[in-house]
């Protein structure tokens, strides 16, 4: 019988509070956990995965607050790829984000609307669940090779 062996993934899991300390913790805490897998502050796949963090975490604590909720950071790291998922949970299931390719550019003068953008640009996919009645998931893959 032939068997694959699989290498298990890695997890890290956080709740944090939906303020903007919380979202900046939460990209901190990613360069931290990458620098700690194998892939130190300086590396291009560290600072791409704290600028997705700092993206998907500044959304949920904008868009996705609900007063009194946190949010959740998820990193699971899939060492045999490598590549890393990046999931960010907050608690307004009533506000979605646009579905990946059909985001358009703010335009020149716009102060914001750049954030998913930049997921888009620099993730290999994205996207959003629902997991339950109460929250929302937003998440992206990184190759980390």
């Amino acid at each position: 019988m032939n068997v694959d062996i699989v290498t298990p993934a890695s997890h890290f899991t956080l709740r944090l509070s939906a303020t903007r300390r919380g979202a900046r913790l939460a990209r901190r805490l990613t360069a931290q956990q990458l620098d700690a897998w194998g892939w130190p502050y300086d590396s291009d796949a560290n600072r791409t995965a704290a600028l997705l963090v700092a993206e998907l975490a500044a959304n949920a604590v904008l868009h996705g607050r609900v007063n009194g909720r946190d949010f959740r950071l998820r990193l699971t790291l899939y060492p045999a790829d490598p590549a890393l998922r990046i999931e960010v949970t907050d608690a307004r299931v009533d506000r979605r984000p646009p579905t990946p390719g059909t985001l358009e550019p703010p335009s020149r003068d716009a102060e914001s609307g750049r954030g998913l953008l930049l997921v888009e640009a620099l993730a290999t996919h994205w996207g959003t669940t629902w997991g339950d009645p109460y929250t929302k998931t937003v998440w992206c893959e990184l190759a980390l090779g």
